[in-house]
């Protein structure tokens, strides 16, 4: 059975949407990331959920994982070049939030740790 949708942007949220995977990706558009890296940006999220974030997101098309032959072994992630699609919309994101942040309470500083206006 096919499936359906009722409005696009349906197709997209199914793809980046939730709490951490738009995380994962704003992180992996400033490059190359190991599992541990992205653990300390993103320390809320659980060891177990970011895993299966990033193997859906894999799954989908969105990130690369690489896998180095090594010992011990390292693998990294960054966004794929269908991924990279992406980058416009979650650089608007990520500056919409930041001017929520500000209009909501008056300043960023206090409330955001890394501002993607700043890299």
């Amino acid at each position: 059975m096919t499936k359906k949708y009722n409005i696009s942007v349906e197709a997209t949220l199914e793809v980046i949407g939730g709490k951490w995977k738009p995380v994962i990706l704003c992180h992996l558009m400033n490059g190359k990331k190991r599992t541990g890296e992205l653990k300390r940006l993103i320390p809320k999220i659980t060891q177990k959920m970011l895993t299966q974030q990033l193997r859906e997101l894999e799954h989908d098309g969105i990130i690369n994982r690489i896998v180095y032959n090594q010992v011990p072994p390292k693998v990294e992630y960054e966004l794929s070049a269908y991924g990279n699609s992406l980058r416009e919309i979650l650089h608007s994101l990520c500056i919409w939030g930041e001017h929520h942040i500000e209009r909501t309470y008056g300043d960023t500083k206090d409330y955001l740790e890394d501002s993607i206006l700043n890299q």
